[in-house]
């Protein structure tokens, strides 16, 4: 069953992540700690959301040989 609050976390995060990481290289001042924030939270936005396709999504083992 998809969890669409769980979802919408993580896709919260990938678009803050996101926005953070553009503003950073859009900006005159370069702020690393921004830059590494933003990739943070990013991936975590992505490795967990991936997660959840993944278990909203199994993968079918049981097919037979002539379909592979």
């Amino acid at each position: 069953m998809i969890n669409t609050k769980k979802q919408a976390l993580y896709t919260a995060f990938i678009i803050i992540g996101a926005i953070m990481l553009i503003y950073d290289l859009t900006g005159k001042n370069e702020n690393v700690y921004l830059k590494i924030g933003g990739l943070l939270i990013l991936m975590i936005g992505l490795y967990n959301s991936t997660k959840q396709w993944a278990s909203d999504n199994p993968k079918d083992d049981n097919t037979p040989e002539d379909e592979k």
